[in-house]
């Protein structure tokens, strides 16, 4: 039987708008976690998601 996911908690990055899940190295500060990747966090004054 393969394995499958549980339903992970969701969120969309500001900068691209991309919906991004819960990862396991996030566990312990999903709520601190903004952006989906370092790029996102590094470009986070752009945000070509409202254009």
């Amino acid at each position: 039987m393969p394995h499958q996911k549980l339903h992970l908690p969701e969120k969309r990055c500001p900068v691209c708008g991309l919906m991004f899940s819960w990862r396991k190295k996030w566990q312990r500060n999903w709520e601190q976690v903004v952006y989906c990747s370092e790029r996102c966090r590094r470009h986070k004054t752009a945000n070509p998601a409202q254009s």
